[in-house]
């Protein structure tokens, strides 16, 4: 498991995620996902959990509304950050990182999974 962050400049737009909107997307995913809207701090203004195939998955909406944490594998990170891309605006530039920073990846409107991980991949 490793910590990714989906993010974009919050300060270039008045546009900010919606936890209620994007949990049903995210149960469409995984319908046993835990959900917990308690604010715990800054980074964590609401919180997703669930356990899948390739591990735990926790993922936070910063209080902000502008970055989505995730702490999960490679392969649901992608999932989730793909996910998030869909309901950013496209016009907004959403980017992922890994906590390090070791990697910056512009994510594209429409950009799938396969193509995500590949990138990712490549950027490690």
């Amino acid at each position: 498991m490793a910590t990714f962050m989906a993010l974009f400049d919050g300060a270039t737009t008045p546009w900010r995620a919606d936890p209620v909107a994007l949990t049903p997307a995210i149960r469409a995913v995984w319908t046993d996902v835990e959900v917990d809207a308690s604010h715990r701090s800054e980074a964590c203004g609401f919180r997703w959990t669930v356990e899948t195939e390739e591990g735990p998955v926790e993922a936070y909406l910063h209080e902000d509304g502008t970055c989505l944490y995730l702490d999960a594998s490679l392969a649901d990170a992608a999932r989730l950050a793909c996910l998030f891309r869909r309901f950013v605006p496209p016009d907004i530039e959403l980017v992922l990182c890994d906590e390090g920073y070791n990697f910056h990846i512009s994510l594209r409107h429409g950009i799938d999974n396969a193509e995500l991980i590949e990138q990712m991949n490549a950027a490690d």
